[in-house]
Formats: structure tokens, C-alpha cells, sequence
């Protein structure tokens, strides 16, 4: 089943550990029950207009006087081109369609507490880290004063 509601998507944030974006309802999509159904669950988020669908945990639903919160952790991974069309769109008003994946949340936690592990590597019980593959060392890196003078 797709619930489909019309929100202000008011932020879209990534850093090297997680994804998130954040939703404002106004209106009768506030009282909607099938958002109370779908929160603190693994959903897949669609926008209408872009060729692109992101999977995340519908994390927080809160609701004051003015407006009601969608707050979403997008899952660990998700492709750069997904995630470029949803932030080209971020800050208007969309049309936003969300659909239960029947993934269990604690499944995909883990599965975001691994991905995390691989993105900055881990320090070992010895002091020493293991780097992601795709990370500068201290060694690669260079004096940003070098060869100026």
C-alpha cells in the first residue's frame, strides 16, 4: 500500500556517516493514519517528477500547531545519482509517496552500523584503524604550503 501526501521537503543533509531528509505536512495529510501506521519503519520514498527512489527509516513523526515532521535516515549506500535527484528538489513543495518495504528496522539498523564501519574504518583493540580503501591517509596527504613562497 502507497501513502501518498503533499509536503514541504525542507531538508536533505549527508555527511560521511549518514543520510538524512526531513519533510513538513501541512493540512489534512497531517491527520492521515497511515502515517502513524508507517512510522519507526522501513520505507521507500518516491517524488513525483523524479526518476529516483531512496530506502530509510521513517524515524521521527512529530507534530506541534503549525506543522507535522517526517524525518527519515536515508539507508547506508544509497547510489549518489538517487540521492543527487531528491537534493535537486529539496526546499519545494513535492508530491511524496511512501511505501512500507516489510524490512525490520533492527535488520536494517545493523545494516547501517556496518555500512558505517566500512565508510571511516574502525580502531582495533591495539590502537591501530583500519582504513576504508577509499580514504586519504596522512601519508597521501600533502602540506598545503608546499612549494608556495
Amino acid at each position: 500500500m502507497t501513502t501518498t501526501i503533499n509536503a514541504l521537503f525542507n531538508k536533505h543533509t549527508r555527511d560521511s556517516k549518514k543520510e538524512s531528509m526531513t519533510f513538513y505536512v501541512k493540512g489534512t495529510a497531517e491527520e492521515m493514519p497511515e502515517l502513524q501506521h508507517l512510522h519507526r519503519s522501513v520505507v521507500v520514498l518516491r517524488l513525483k517528477g523524479v526518476d529516483a527512489h531512496v530506502v530509510g527509516e521513517f524515524k521521527k513523526l512529530n507534530r506541534d500547531d503549525k506543522k507535522t515532521t517526517l524525518e527519515f535516515e536515508i539507508k547506508g549506500g544509497t547510489s549518489l545519482e538517487s540521492s543527487g535527484k531528491f537534493f535537486a528538489v529539496s526546499g519545494t513543495d513535492v508530491e511524496l509517496s511512501l511505501e512500507a518495504t516489510g524490512e525490520d528496522v533492527e535488520d536494517f539498523r545493523e545494516a547501517q552500523k556496518e555500512y558505517r564501519k566500512g565508510v571511516k574504518g574502525a580502531i582495533n583493540a591495539d590502537g591501530t584503524v583500519d582504513v576504508d580503501r577509499n580514504q586519504m591517509t596522512i601519508d597521501d596527504a600533502q602540506d598545503p604550503m608546499d612549494g608556495v613562497v
